[in-house]
């Protein structure tokens, strides 16, 4: 029998997590892999089918152990520590009965499940010949999907070691480089000396790229945050005009240095609502320094928050004739925008500028990760975020912030 190759990684070369996960739909078998306490981590298509099929939501937070297996973790655990490395569970849906057979990875402490369908094992139904066939074609499609399941857990592996590495980097960073902005400040004021023109220029452009230098340190902290899953949202009662006013005060003083002029414009019937206040201002910021990068001298950014209806799907639908008479929308969310006189994006990015390290201008400075973060925070309040641009005819960055943050 001809046995399946094993895949190796190329040394200098990472497979993309995205070409992983495509390789696992390939697989016939619907197939869900979780850790030991049940949280499902990954699924491929059959698998999320399957469970949909059979009643079950792959994307409310299913549980492998409470939801669908209807037993303790502790059960499985035990067997496993007793040495059994595969474990057939049935469980109970809707139409009638499935096979879930768990193999436990060592590697990476993970459970690989496989569902069968009770009573359809075709094997047996075969003729001797066929059923060798298909045993050999099995445990081929075995060791494949088991190197393939190695080389993701590597990648995994290659993509954490990069996000501590950003992470310890930035933080060695952080505090030499506040050291120096204070340093800065300090000349500048003109506590240690009266200073020259010439020297009070140097003094202020060495600031500004200091500045750019904490604002970058500070991206890659909250990229390792975000990539890690360790943000937090601190959601609280907050005034978002005082929010976002505090904050286009703070960039104004960039604006003017660069000669372009920032247009505040905030709704008065913004309500007090529950939002984290450093990540939205975070969010803004983001948006603010891409489109000041962006904008050449003499050119204009507005920056605007008003309130906004947001149609949205939900479980309770509205009755097909409510929904053009009767119905009488109230706002939901904060539209808020911020829109420039550059250069604009053409069409065919506009969805990639939001992927990690993207930048459409290669000219221009940045990592390509301020508008990546600012999706993610996004995200994490429940909102959206798109943009609208022609060429020539500038951008238009917005995001829908939910009143009710459910």
């Amino acid at each position: 029998m001809k046995r399946a190759s094993v895949i190796e990684l190329p040394a200098n070369d990472a497979i993309p997590a995205s070409l992983i996960a495509n390789l696992l739909d390939m697989l016939e078998q619907p197939i869900l892999i979780s850790n030991r306490s049940g949280r499902i981590l990954q699924a491929n298509v059959r698998g999320k089918q399957r469970l949909e099929s059979h009643g079950f939501s792959f994307e409310s937070n299913l549980n492998l152990f409470s939801d669908l297996l209807h037993i303790s973790p502790k059960v499985i655990g035990d067997r496993i520590e007793s040495g059994e490395l595969r474990i057939d569970a049935k469980f109970e849906y809707c139409d009638g009965a499935a096979l879930a057979r768990i193999q436990w990875l060592p590697e990476a402490d993970w459970l690989v499940v496989r569902i069968e369908d009770v009573g359809k094992n075709a094997i047996q139904e075969q003729p001797p010949a066929m059923q060798h066939t298909v045993q050999a074609l099995l445990q081929e499609r075995e060791i494949t999907y088991r190197n393939l399941l190695a080389a993701y857990l590597r990648l995994q592996e290659v993509n954490r070691q990069k996000t501590v590495f950003l992470a310890s980097a930035a933080h060695e960073l952080k505090t030499p480089l506040a050291v120096i902005k204070g340093y800065y400040d300090l000349l500048l004021s003109g506590s240690l000396g009266k200073l020259t023109d010439k020297q009070r220029d140097i003094l202020q452009e060495s600031k500004e790229s200091c500045e750019r230098l904490v604002r970058l340190v500070s991206m890659f902290l909250n990229y390792s945050a975000l990539e890690s899953g360790k943000l937090i949202l601190h959601l609280r009662e907050n005034d978002l005009r005082d929010c976002l006013s505090e904050l286009a005060t703070r960039w104004r003083e960039a604006f003017v240095r660069k000669q372009v002029r920032l247009e505040t414009l905030l709704n008065g019937d913004i309500p007090i609502f529950k939002f984290d206040y450093q990540k939205v201002q975070q969010t803004v910021a983001n948006l603010l320094d891409n489109s000041l990068k962006h904008t050449p001298a003499g050119g204009q950014v507005t920056f605007r928050a008003e309130l906004h209806f947001w149609e949205r799907r939900s479980a309770e639908e509205i009755q097909t004739h409510d929904r053009r008479r009767e119905r009488k929308p109230q706002p939901n969310c904060i539209k808020i925008s911020v829109s420039d006189s550059g250069p604009g994006i053409a069409s065919e990015h506009h969805q990639e500028i939001f992927e990690d390290f993207v930048r459409v201008d290669r000219t221009s400075s940045g990592m390509g990760l301020g508008l990546a973060i600012a999706k993610r925070l996004v995200q994490a309040h429940h909102g959206k975020i798109w943009v609208d641009s022609e060429l020539q005819r500038g951008s238009i960055f917005t995001f829908l912030l939910p009143i009710d943050n459910k």
